[in-house]
Order: structure tokens, then sequence, then C-alpha cells
């Protein structure tokens, strides 16, 4: 029981683990043990290499690439804006343009209402123009079978133009 109630020692025991160390001889010095590095296992023996230098990071082709479409892209933007802000102005100054045109229309109808008289044009055309009212059996109505259609065809350079141009205009109405 003496044995279980013992304090262990340090100096007893090899770097600390629980196996005991060699017993020597009172008064000889103890061999100091280092390990060394062919004898450790699980390790890999330092080789000098010479230094690298540190390259600079380079910039990848994608991110170029990127760039530049973000370059175009804001390009084309400025470019709508400014198209846009072209059409706006002309917008304002063409309902201004109506604007003014609709009232001397107004002006027009009232003075012509106020000038036409159906007596005195109708004694106009018979008496200067030698003009009679038709007769019953000189007018004939013709009724149609449907309504009319007509389909006008443009020469093949001037409908790629157009399209070319069409396909342009959408772009922009799109960027706006």
């Amino acid at each position: 029981m003496a044995e279980a109630a013992r304090v262990l020692d340090y100096e007893k025991y090899n770097h600390g683990s629980a196996a005991p160390a060699r017993e020597y001889a009172p008064g000889t010095a103890r061999p100091v043990e280092t390990p060394r590095p062919q004898e450790r296992t699980g390790q890999r023996s330092k080789v000098k290499t010479a230094p690298q230098t540190q390259s600079q990071p380079g910039v990848s082709l994608f991110a170029i690439v990127g760039a530049m479409v973000v370059a175009v892209l804001m390009f084309l933007v400025i470019l709508a804006q400014i198209s846009y802000s072209q059409i706006a102005t002309e917008n304002a100054r063409l309902g201004a343009q109506l604007t003014s045109l609709n009232e001397q229309h107004r002006r027009l109808e009232i003075t012509f209402e106020s000038v036409m008289d159906m007596s005195a044009i109708e004694a106009y055309a018979r008496d200067v123009l030698g003009m009679t009212r038709p007769r019953v059996g000189q007018t004939l109505v013709i009724y149609g079978s449907g309504t009319d259609r007509a389909q006008v065809l443009a020469p093949p350079e001037q409908s790629t133009i157009r399209d070319f141009g069409a396909f342009i205009s959408s772009l922009f109405d799109i960027l706006r």
C-alpha cells in the first residue's frame, strides 16, 4: 500500500511521459537526450530550397471581358438616354404645335360655318357653273361584298434597311 501513495517525481520519467527513466548510478550525470529529426516518425526533414519570389497576381480574362461588357452597356445606356431626351424634346415641341393647330382649326371651322350659306352656294352652282340637281335615275349605289384591302410591297433593299432600323429602334425602346 505504500507504493500506491507514492508521489510521482518529474525527474524520474522521460520527458514528462509515464515511462520510467533509466536508472543511473548515483553521482553520474545523466546524458541529455534530444530526439533527432531522423528518429522522429511521421515527420519529414526540412530541405532548404532557394527562396521563391512572389509574383504579382494577374487579372483574369473573365474580369477583363466583364469590364468591357459593362463599359459597352454603359455606353449604350448613355446613347439611349440622349436619344430619349431628344425624343422627349421633340414630343413637347410637337405637342405644343398640335395644340396650336387644333386651336387654329377650331377658329377656321367657326369662320367657315359663319360664312357658308347653302342657298348662296346652290345659286352660284346653278347660275355660274351650270349645275343641276341629279334626277332619280342618275345615281346608282353599288354595295360591295366585303371591305377593301390593299397590300403594298416594298423593294427588298428598302425592306431590309427598314427592318434593321426597326430593330435598332426596338433596342432603344427596350433600354428606355
